[in-house]
């Protein structure tokens, strides 16, 4: 008898132990580390998601491909990276960051705003991974080592650092005849400083952290015309956290878009003057073409989430109808 009723003790304590929710640990990249501007936008993440039943730790890491293999192995229950790394736990949102696909922050921005609606919850999760936040890290720019290389026809033969997980580069460097060399988000930086490559492809939010005057030099420039939006991915384990939970923090999210347009702009426009190089009106056309085939045969290819292209193009096409591209079907995909 006193031994069943040492077992029915045990259970209850058991199952009390149960109800009590464990801590979510949520893997953080950034590149500058715990004084970064996307750790402190998580810090207060954080503090939100304690009316949403969470309770998180935050763990910060430098090195992007890891956090990403820790969290399918478990050993994170949420993280934040970048698009381009989110891609494989979702195809919908990770294909934001689409060649060509938003042409300017403005409009990245209104689309993040409208993609936090429920109507497109269904799009946010893929098996066990939810995308519960999409925030703007900034236009993404070439940046040159000489300022002669100001059209696609001068980057032929020339050195591009490809971030090596993500085919969409590969292909783009590979069809403008240009040599890709393989890079990742830790070094693509110092690559192009120390003169390992002459372009690359960066947000104006890393030009101070990771000091990219040294490799523009007297001679380099930034190529001031966008060629796709970079964008951070808020992604987590359902399982892993309260009912719910998704929703709230993409409203959260959507909240936070006009502080970190701000700041994004702030970032650009502390760069100064005369790095940036501007594109002759009449060329622009030329690298939208440029672009949109490489972003149709991507996406033809499976890089590409079809629903996605669509959903940019109407977009496009809604914030400037005159543009030549909205009386063709292609990316009007079914």
């Amino acid at each position: 008898m006193k031994y069943s009723k040492t077992l029915l003790v045990a259970a209850s304590l058991c199952a009390a132990v149960s109800t009590v929710q464990a801590k979510q640990v949520m893997c953080v990249f950034d590149l500058v580390g715990k004084n970064g501007d996307v750790f402190n936008l998580m810090k207060d993440y954080q503090l939100a998601a304690k009316s949403w039943g969470a309770d998180i730790e935050l763990k910060v890491n430098q090195n992007e491909a890891v956090i990403a293999e820790d969290f399918k192995a478990g050993k994170c229950d949420g993280i934040s990276v970048t698009g381009m790394r989110g891609r494989q736990f979702n195809n919908f949102t990770g294909s934001l960051d689409a060649i060509g696909a938003i042409p300017d922050l403005n409009l990245a921005v209104k689309i993040m705003q409208g993609l936090t609606s429920p109507n497109f919850a269904k799009h946010m999760t893929n098996g066990q991974y939810e995308v519960v936040g999409v925030i703007p890290v900034g236009d993404a720019f070439l940046m040159v080592n000489d300022r002669n290389i100001n059209t696609v026809a001068k980057a032929a033969g020339k050195k591009i650092a490809v971030l090596d997980y993500d085919q969409a580069q590969k292909i783009m460097v590979q069809q403008i005849g240009a040599q890709a060399v393989s890079a990742d988000v830790t070094n693509f930086g110092a690559k192009f400083n120390n003169g390992q490559v002459d372009i690359i492809g960066a947000p104006a939010a890393v030009f101070k952290p990771l000091e990219l005057h040294k490799g523009l030099g007297s001679k380099g420039a930034i190529v001031n015309y966008p060629i796709l939006q970079v964008t951070g991915n808020l992604i987590i384990r359902k399982d892993k956290f309260p009912e719910g939970f998704g929703q709230k923090s993409r409203d959260w999210v959507k909240g936070q878009l006009p502080r970190a347009f701000t700041i994004l702009g702030k970032m650009k426009a502390d760069i100064p003057a005369k790095y940036w190089m501007q594109v002759p009106a009449g060329d622009k056309p030329g690298y939208q073409k440029l672009m949109r085939e490489s972003r149709i045969s991507l996406t033809k290819q499976g890089v590409y989430n079809k629903q996605m292209m669509k959903l940019l193009w109407q977009f496009r096409c809604k914030n400037d109808p005159k543009n030549f591209e909205c009386a063709l079907q292609d990316e009007n995909y079914k």
